[in-house]
């Protein structure tokens, strides 16, 4: 059986990475990766690619820094090419990237079976582009492979499963990377030693709701300010939001670093008393590590945590923000509860394409 993986984006390999382990374990299945190229990262040298234990791309389409009609484009132009050459059993495509769409829709012309790994995932934000990538590539998927029962609750409210759709509760890959690698970040990363970091704040803004809207991304920062009179704030910081935050005169009192690999992030994740955040995955990195998350956006894929009391929604609402800190950083939590498989969701998901 020969499987292609799609991947375009460096939490896309960490998910792929888990899998592909537990793929290798099986005898007669042969996996080729594809790197769509979307987003062009410095820092996935062979460094990155030896220390995660990531299988090497077979092929690199290189498609980035495009808009997303052109990317997707070029990508469904790619992989046809490469299907057509390869002829896969099935095609494995992560998340909610236009890397994600453009991997499933080739496939799904090509008639070759596709299965979505995160299927089921809303935010009910159709203005995200994640939400349409994510809504179309789950109606072109065989296998739907859900990390959660909400997930599965949101494809039985859209009328799946389709005679075409199997949907399967698979847990979240994310927690089985977390646990893997958890085991080797002390040794890998200085950047607790090097901050000199104790008692602090993680936080990261990446989302463009928020870096290209000027009045939230004042609000936020504003609001990290003031808690940065309390507990230390550490913000690593894409450039380019780095730059917006530079031509529109905001002043961060606050730790503004570079953005840190995987292996720093979890040693941060380790060590940090509470997480602020506009990204989906770090949510649930947050609970892995039995952290407390304030999430700066309106809504979240992630719902059991909200209503689970580990993660509260404050928006770019600085009132909203501050309240939220104060009722979570000293909140005490039963992060027991096994929300996403704990650990066991490549398993299952290898089980099933086998």
């Amino acid at each position: 059986m020969k499987i292609i993986t799609i991947v375009g984006a460096r939490p896309q390999f960490v998910k792929a990475a888990v899998v592909s382990r537990a793929l290798s374990k099986v005898s007669d299945i042969e996996e080729l990766i594809v790197h769509t190229g979307q987003h062009h990262d410095a820092n996935m040298s062979d460094v990155f690619f030896d220390e995660m234990e990531i299988p090497k791309p077979t092929f690199n389409l290189g498609i980035h820094g495009l808009g997303h009609g052109a990317m997707t484009g070029q990508m469904l132009e790619g992989l046809e090419a490469i299907y057509r050459d390869q002829k896969p059993d099935r095609v494995l495509v992560y998340g909610d990237t236009n890397s994600t769409l453009a991997g499933a829709l080739a496939a799904a012309k090509m008639h070759i079976p596709v299965a979505h790994v995160e299927a089921g995932l809303r935010s009910f934000n159709m203005k995200m582009p994640e939400e349409i990538n994510r809504i179309l590539t789950d109606r072109i998927s065989d296998l739907l492979f859900c990390p959660t029962q909400t997930a599965i609750d949101n494809l039985s409210k859209e009328g799946y499963p389709f005679a075409e759709n199997k949907v399967i509760l698979s847990g979240d890959v994310m927690q089985d990377a977390a646990m893997y690698y958890a085991q080797t970040s002390a040794a890998k990363s200085t950047i607790i030693e090097k901050l000199k970091l104790r008692d602090f704040v993680l936080c990261t803004l990446h989302r463009a709701e928020n870096t290209d809207d000027l009045s939230r991304l004042k609000s936020i920062i504003d609001s990290l300010s003031e808690i940065h009179n309390a507990i230390p704030v550490v913000l690593p910081l894409h450039p380019r939001t780095q730059k917006i935050v530079k031509e529109a005169g905001f002043h961060l009192p606050f730790t503004v670093i570079d953005p840190v690999g995987y292996f720093d992030m979890i040693e941060m994740l380790k060590h940090c008393s509470l997480v602020m955040t506009d990204s989906g995955g770090l949510q649930k990195e947050a609970f892995f590590f039995s952290k407390h998350c304030i999430t700066l956006r309106d809504e979240t894929e992630w719902v059991e945590l909200v209503q689970g009391g580990f993660n509260k929604l404050a928006g770019a609402d600085f009132s909203k923000i501050l309240l939220s800190f104060d009722e979570m950083r000293n909140k005490k939590s039963d992060f027991s509860v096994n929300l996403y498989g704990g650990g066991k969701s490549s398993e299952k998901i290898v089980n099933e394409l086998h």
